[in-house]
């Protein structure tokens, strides 16, 4: 199961490279040959991140630089990264390179994957034509009153190939503005749906216009990840256009019992799929087994790890709950 206890290690290909605190003698690298990771661990550094994105761009050649990593902004649990964005917006002339950005590299340490608080992110994809990767790590926050959340209107994109959303309760708004958006050359599709106790609230059905494939032409990669209704979502799937062109389908780290398994053996073929996750799961052994022997055999690799435990009351918490359930991750019916 993942989880945010780590900062990316890399990006669009690129090492990671957390551009130096202030007075730091570190040799800066080529600026091409890494991913540039603006905002410093939370209390390593008084620094603003505004103040430090404007050393960036005084001391790195802007016109090299192919991927960013935006790390902590403030304070990340009552301070949207508006800021943010208006900065590099500010900057796109000079940055004619940039192919792919992460917005919250922020480890459950710095603050938890619910609490961080995000804005309407389309803007950076707007103003980046030529990007080709997007991630974004998003929560909801508060500010005066103001709730702050992820927000994505529907929009078109001809260049984006991957498209990543960690949520531990993704709005269906959200969901329903990427299911609307114009992408024609996204190959990867990342969504964390999340729990009801932290804000999502969407149904299986919120994911027909993602699921018909009508405007992923081109969609390899299909990861609806972290959900509590993943029976329900397993059972959409099943009979979805957008099967057929899929290389990997990726239904892990949610509540997937057999329920959901037996709708996704008994709906469209799988075995031209190169591989089925479904790591963190309520499987049972023999419904394990009966996937292993339905598609292993034609060369699909099957990711079962992380098997959580059933008993006769149903999904059951392995003995780490309370550790799993401070990752935001959904791990099955909690009682908080």
């Amino acid at each position: 199961m993942k989880t945010q206890d780590d900062h990316l290690k890399e990006l669009f290909g690129l090492p990671a490279f957390a551009f130096p605190l202030p007075g730091e003698t570190t040799r800066l690298p080529e600026p091409d040959t890494v991913a540039w990771r603006i905002g410093h661990e939370r209390w390593t550094s008084s620094e603003l991140w505004g103040d430090a994105f404007g050393r960036f761009c005084a001391e790195v050649d802007l016109t090299r630089v192919r991927a960013l990593i935006i790390g902590i902004w403030d304070d990340v649990e009552d301070t949207d990264p508006s800021e943010v964005v208006e900065a590099l917006l500010a900057v796109r002339d000079r940055l004619p390179a940039l192919r792919s950005v992460f917005l919250g590299d922020i480890t459950d340490k710095e603050c938890k994957l619910s609490r961080i608080s995000q804005t309407d992110v389309t803007p950076l994809l707007a103003g980046f034509p030529a990007l080709e990767e997007f991630g974004v790590r998003a929560g909801e926050g508060t500010s005066v009153g103001e709730t702050l959340r992820l927000r994505f209107p529907a929009l078109r994109h001809d260049s984006l190939r991957r498209l990543v959303v960690e949520s531990s309760g993704l709005p269906v708004d959200v969901v329903r503005g990427v299911g609307a958006s114009e992408l024609p050359a996204l190959e990867h599709l990342e969504l964390w749906l999340g729990r009801s106790d932290d804000g999502a609230d969407c149904t299986a059905a919120d994911l027909e216009p993602v699921l018909s494939g009508a405007r992923l032409p081109r969609l390899r990669h299909l990861a609806l990840r972290n959900c509590e209704i993943q029976d329900e979502v397993a059972a959409a799937v099943a009979s979805a256009p957008v099967v057929g062109q899929l290389k990997v389908l990726d239904l892990s780290m949610g509540t997937l019992s057999d329920e959901g398994a037996a709708a996704l053996l008994g709906g469209r073929p799988l075995t031209h799929l190169k591989k089925l996750d479904l790591h963190h799961h309520f499987l049972s052994e023999p419904f394990q087994q009966r996937i292993r022997r339905a598609l292993e055999p034609a060369g699909v690799e099957v990711d079962l790890g992380q098997d959580c435990v059933l008993d006769i009351n149903g999904p059951r918490l392995p003995d780490t709950h309370d550790d799993l359930c401070e990752s935001d991750i959904c791990v099955g019916p909690v009682s908080h």
